[in-house]
């Protein structure tokens, strides 16, 4: 086991097809500060840090609760491990439960994170989840740092220099989804989202890219979190005879996948996205003869990488917590790299005050324009204690925070499903 304690229930392409490999998103009002200089190396670090997840353990987003846990995990394992060098060690994570806007069980939790003292809060990984408590964490004067929030909305919140995240804007995901589709030929395409912000900004963007890029939006139905029966929307969708669907949507794929490749859709002409890209070979809940095979979808993701030694890292770390192997390694990497930014803002700041490590972690990121590239947290460490700025690239990206807590370069990635019902990425 960990130095800290689990207390979770459960046992448990680029953003242009053909070359950029990362989107600079504009800045406006709102979102965190950064650009101070660095501690001197002569002030010594006696640092505790402690930090809680709000992460999806239960509703429409569960599937992302295991990666995102692990990816927390493994980052605070490897700051310890440093500590003796450091000065600093998360001495505590308090896990919890982000649940979804149907079951509400971020209310409870992040009133146990601000009860607990943290100075921060990972996730959570709905946008629309994070808007129902962002306003009480600021006011509490904790950072919020999500690994999966896409949202725009975010990129102009209220909130004090202290909401930050490492995935980004439905700005990239949509254009590479609205690219992807237009490219592989569709021309005549229907929609079907969910009715908040996360669906409906991801939409907005999609079909903005898919219709300039020459392609017709045949029909786009919606629903709502909490729906359990979508006949009369797949009817509309069937009925507009499209080329293509693309789903936007969260666990309700597993209602809804089934049920458009039993009406006789294709499978290679469905599209899915960060929401509900799933291996649904591994799940009980996939019918075994609903076949995936040839259906595309888009995730972020770190860097395009043969190395799976890092999920391996993850994987051990996680089964080691006495839960069963990942199936899903979605958004562990930027959950990973939150823990670190903010590991490496504290001891810029020499603080584990909220605000003073918001006040470093654009600096940290490399968003400040200034710093020695690293690419992990013992390193980072090593030129912070030396008086230097550090500037690092992790495991999702470079991401170099902007001053609104936006990372201003990501990656989306492109998978497709096998015979098996499961994806692989295929850019």
């Amino acid at each position: 086991m960990s130095v800290f304690t689990r207390s979770r229930k459960a046992a448990l392409g680029t953003i242009a097809l053909a070359g950029a490999s990362a989107l600079v998103l504009a800045g406006c009002a709102g979102g965190g500060t950064g650009g101070e200089t660095s501690a001197p190396p002569t002030e010594e670090r006696d640092l505790a840090l402690k930090i809680g997840t709000i992460l999806p353990q239960t509703g429409n987003l569960s599937f992302l609760g295991p990666p995102e846990e692990a990816g927390v995990g493994l980052a605070a394992a490897d700051v310890n491990e440093a500590s003796g060098d450091t000065g600093l060690t998360i001495e505590d994570i308090v896990w919890g439960d982000s649940g979804d806007t149907d079951n509400k069980a971020y209310a409870t939790t992040i009133q146990t994170l601000i009860s607990e003292g943290v100075s921060a809060a990972i996730g959570a990984a709905s946008s629309g989840v994070t808007k129902l408590f962002l306003d009480d964490a600021v006011a509490a004067g904790i950072i919020t740092f999500s690994p999966a929030n896409t949202s725009l909305d975010f990129t102009s919140w209220d909130d004090n220099g202290l909401y930050w995240r490492t995935a980004p804007s439905d700005t990239l995901q949509g254009e590479v989804l609205g690219n992807l589709v237009a490219e592989d030929g569709h021309e005549n395409v229907a929609v079907l989202y969910l009715n908040d912000s996360y669906g409906t900004g991801l939409n907005e963007v999609f079909q903005e890219t898919f219709t300039g890029a020459g392609g017709t939006i045949v029909e786009e139905q919606s629903y709502n979190t909490g729906d359990t029966s979508f006949d009369a929307q797949i009817s509309s969708l069937m009925a507009s005879n499209p080329d293509a669907i693309v789903l936007i949507t969260f666990d309700e794929i597993f209602t809804i996948g089934p049920a458009l490749l039993s009406a006789g859709y294709p499978a290679e002409q469905l599209y899915l996205v960060d929401g509900n890209l799933k291996n649904f070979g591994a799940d009980a809940k996939w019918p075994a003869d609903a076949s995936m095979e040839g259906a595309k979808g888009t995730t972020p993701a770190g860097p395009l990488e043969a190395d799976t030694s890092f999920q391996d890292r993850l994987n051990e770390w996680w089964t080691g917590e006495g839960n069963t192997d990942l199936t899903d390694f979605s958004y562990a990497n930027e959950s990973y790299d939150a823990v670190i930014l903010l590991a490496l803002a504290s001891l810029a700041a020499n603080s584990t005050d909220p605000a003073e490590i918001a006040g470093k972690l654009q600096e940290v990121s490399g968003g400040s324009g200034e710093g020695e590239k690293c690419d992990n947290y013992a390193d980072c460490a090593a030129i912070i204690l030396g008086g230097g700025t550090a500037d690092y690239d992790g495991f999702s990206g470079p991401i170099t925070l902007d001053e609104n807590g936006d990372p201003t370069e990501a990656t989306v990635g492109i998978f497709q499903y096998g015979a098996d019902n499961n994806f692989e990425r295929i850019g």
